[in-house]
């Protein structure tokens, strides 16, 4: 299929963004409830103050000294429908040669029921929902799904996306993938599905489609697509799967159960958002939005912990009767039974894809919250430091910082070693102030030095078992590590999602989704790391750790985007000309190619088009320069992804979930004529001489 210039979408904003199917199942209507963030952090956009840290002050005029002195290195103010030149229209000409890992004609935004791509690029569908990962999985048949087919088949609704080669040219890899969420009113036949009242089966087979999938695949160096194959490696995780708690919370009375007295082993892992690859070759997953997944809490009375009931308050714990009423099958999801349960999830985890007998491990010293991901970055020294947003209105930014040292190498003792690392150190939270004192007035003007900047610290929480926070318990701060933020005095940040290491420039890139509260009568207004009130569109952060080191206390920080249409005022690309940019709305996850390009996924397009993938220079005079390289489906979200020199990998989820139910799809990808929906991991490669593959982004 190609792109004909007279169905091309208008670039002016409209009302759009997530449907009222995907709020309910994906995040339980969060954006609908006030934000169960209460405090009243001050917030320093307007004003130049000591940045405070354990280990000394910084003045004001060092702290503008280390903005400017942080950036001196920047340099720069179901077939495939495929576009054709067409679909480039309108588009300015380069000011100069594109980076390497950019050079392609930017797909332009449009309402497609398929992956589009460049001209010049093909795709395939990898593994979709219900395909088969262990042995003896059967065909996947919609009306006739079952827990124990489901346990072995490939998971609903993949978000992160992990590739770990196998061979020195990544011909063989390990795909290893998020299964967030369930959706039932379209995971089931609309004449077999009552949200009212679902049966033990249903609820078994959803618990069976959460989760992670480990499956062994195979890279065609010739013509590029990723297919998989069967592998004793393959493996299924899901919300039966047990899981070992490590840590300096480990057998925390806050953790302990009636199913487990020790607090130290749990059943599961759930909504599992964004994810990273670690040096050493496991996956860090991050658990969200598990909060909607309980009932009741407004039932919890407890006289011995009269701070019980804040504390599910402030995670935003279900109360009445859940979505999903998985409490009337289990009653580990009834709050009012189960009251220490919710504190089971939330954590970082840690999956060795390499040995399919492994007990997975949740990590409590990175903290409890709705964890965005989680990705290494290796100090100068030579520990491990890793970063973590929460993704809700009004949350914070995270580092975790190791006591010991990296040990190189994917054998399984360095595994285990590295793993340990990640069990003993500092847990900080992020503060960021602004250098534009008096200028950040919420309509996202920039200030009068041409960018929004500035300087932050890190605050530490907890280190073992020593507390840093007044009033809070070292395991307090690691199970209810929100409220310690809180009392710490975080910066309130605009949907912290996924955050990444730069591998080339070494710099920290967090994308911030959206904030449609800032501003709002009662809540905090605009400040310069989040400068527009009522963001709709999110924005994309940068930071640089003083001396290059992310064991620093200190860094500086620049926005490198702040999206939207580009024909608004409000809208910011990193100096670059913003008529020669793709319009961009909601980032999420975030990636990198081997040239240091960052790869944005989005979430919700308020713009009026499909979800999709973009590029993005960092450095030098096409910084800023944003181009989209794919969209997805309609009703669907870009998630993954993963950009190597031959394949681009992304996540489709959600496909079509822009319908009340599986009754009328709006949606038939990736399978096309009547068949309903299915999310799916989707490659996508350079078409060569000959058909043979090239290098993505290269001419």
């Amino acid at each position: 299929m190609s792109i004909e210039p007279g169905r091309l979408l208008p670039l002016i904003a409209h009302p759009g963004g997530r449907s009222p199917v995907t709020c309910e199942y994906r995040c339980g209507n969060a954006c609908a409830h006030e934000a169960p963030n209460p405090s009243d952090n001050e917030y320093f956009g307007d004003v130049v103050k000591d940045v405070v840290s354990r280990r000394g002050a910084l003045k004001a005029g060092a702290v503008l000294a280390a903005t400017a002195g942080g950036f001196a290195a920047l340099s720069g103010t179901a077939a495939a429908a495929e576009a054709t030149a067409a679909a480039t229209a309108g588009h300015h000409p380069r000011p100069g040669r594109p980076v390497p890992g950019t050079d392609f004609d930017p797909v332009p935004p449009n309402k497609f029921d398929a992956v589009t791509t460049p001209q010049g690029y093909g795709q395939s569908v990898v593994i979709r929902w219900g395909d088969a990962v262990v042995p003896g999985a059967p065909k996947f048949d919609f009306r006739n799904q079952t827990a124990a087919a489901q346990a072995k088949q490939f998971g609903y609704n993949n978000d992160f996306v992990g590739l770990i080669p196998q061979d020195p040219l990544g011909i063989r890899n390990l795909l290893v993938v998020n299964h967030e969420y369930t959706t039932e009113v379209h995971l089931f036949p609309a004449d077999q599905y009552d949200p009212k009242n679902p049966t033990e089966e249903q609820a078994k087979i959803a618990w069976a489609a959460h989760g992670l999938s480990v499956v062994q695949t195979f890279r065609d160096p010739v013509f590029g697509a990723l297919r998989t194959v069967p592998s004793p490696l393959n493996r299924r995780i899901t919300l039966d799967t047990e899981f070992e708690v490590r840590g300096p919370a480990a057998g925390s009375k806050f953790l302990k159960t009636s199913a487990d007295p020790s607090g130290r082993k749990v059943r599961g892992t759930q909504n599992n958002c964004s994810g990273g690859v670690t040096p050493w070759g496991t996956v860090l997953s991050g658990e969200e939005n598990f909060h909607q997944y309980f009932a009741n809490a407004d039932k919890v009375t407890d006289p011995g912990d009269p701070s019980a009931a804040t504390r599910l308050k402030r995670y935003a714990i279900g109360t009445g009767e859940s979505t999903r009423k998985w409490e009337r099958f289990d009653k580990r999801w009834d709050v009012a039974r189960e009251p220490n349960e919710p504190n089971r999830f939330g954590w970082v985890v840690e999956i060795d894809p390499h040995d399919p007998h492994s007990t997975p491990i949740k990590h409590t010293a990175l903290g409890r919250f709705k964890h965005e991901a989680a990705n290494v970055k290796i100090t100068k020294d030579g520990r491990v430091a890793v970063y973590s947003g929460d993704d809700e209105r009004f949350e914070y930014i995270y580092k975790y910082v190791s006591k010991g040292k990296y040990k190189k190498g994917d054998s399984a003792h360095a595994r285990r070693h590295n793993s340990g690392l990640l069990d003993d150190g500092t847990l900080y939270v992020g503060k960021f102030t602004g250098n534009s004192p008096g200028e950040i007035d919420g309509t996202g003007k920039l200030p009068s030095d041409g960018e929004f900047d500035g300087t932050g610290s890190w605050i530490p929480l907890a280190s073992g078992d020593k507390s840093f926070v007044d009033g809070f318990s070292a395991e307090e701060v690691y199970v209810f590590t929100r409220q310690a933020a809180d009392k710490a005095g975080a910066t309130k940040m605009d949907r912290p999602e996924d955050i990444e290491p730069n591998p080339v420039n070494g710099r920290i890139y967090a994308a911030l989704t959206n904030n449609t509260d800032r501003g709002a009568a009662g809540k905090a207004g605009a400040d310069e790391p989040n400068p527009r009130n009522g963001n709709k569109n999110g924005h994309v952060l940068e930071w640089d750790e003083d001396n290059g080191d992310s064991a620093s206390l200190t860094f500086s920080w620049r926005l490198l985007l702040v999206c939207g249409d580009p024909k608004t005022a409000d809208t910011y690309f990193g100096g670059f000309p913003k008529e020669q940019v793709s319009p961009i709305s909601c980032p999420d996850n975030v990636a990198f190619d081997r040239h240091g390009n960052l790869w944005i996924s989005t979430d919700g397009n308020t713009l009026g088009a499909n979800d999709g993938l973009f590029s993005v220079p960092v450095d030098g005079p096409e910084r800023g320069h944003v181009k989209q390289f794919l969209s997805v489906p309609v009703g669907a979200e870009t998630c993954g992804p993963v950009v190597t020199d031959n394949l681009v990998l992304v996540a489709v989820q959600h496909p079509g979930e822009n319908a009340a139910s599986s009754a009328n799809p709006t949606s038939h990808w990736p399978d096309g004529g009547t068949a309903q929906p299915r999310p799916a991991i989707v490659s996508v490669w350079k078409k060569g001489f000959f058909g043979l593959a090239g290098r993505i982004g290269v001419r």
